[in-house]
């Protein structure tokens, strides 16, 4: 069964002949990059200040340098 292009839907050709495989084209690739670039698509995760904030890194223990 023939993949679909996840942007307009139509046929993709096999990687060995498509240099834009996922996609059907440069210009659905291109679209695909244009939503990653202005945010449409997100990674869920914590953002800073969501109250889940990194672990600290761990102290240097303190004592003589001597």
């Amino acid at each position: 069964m023939p993949r679909a292009c996840p942007i307009c839907g139509k046929p993709v050709l096999p990687r060995t002949e498509n240099r834009a495989f996922p996609f059907c084209s440069a210009r659905c690739r291109l679209l695909d990059l244009g939503k990653w670039l202005g945010e449409d698509y997100r990674i869920p995760g914590p953002r800073p200040g969501d109250g889940v904030e990194a672990p600290e890194s761990p102290q240097e223990p303190e004592g003589d340098d001597a």
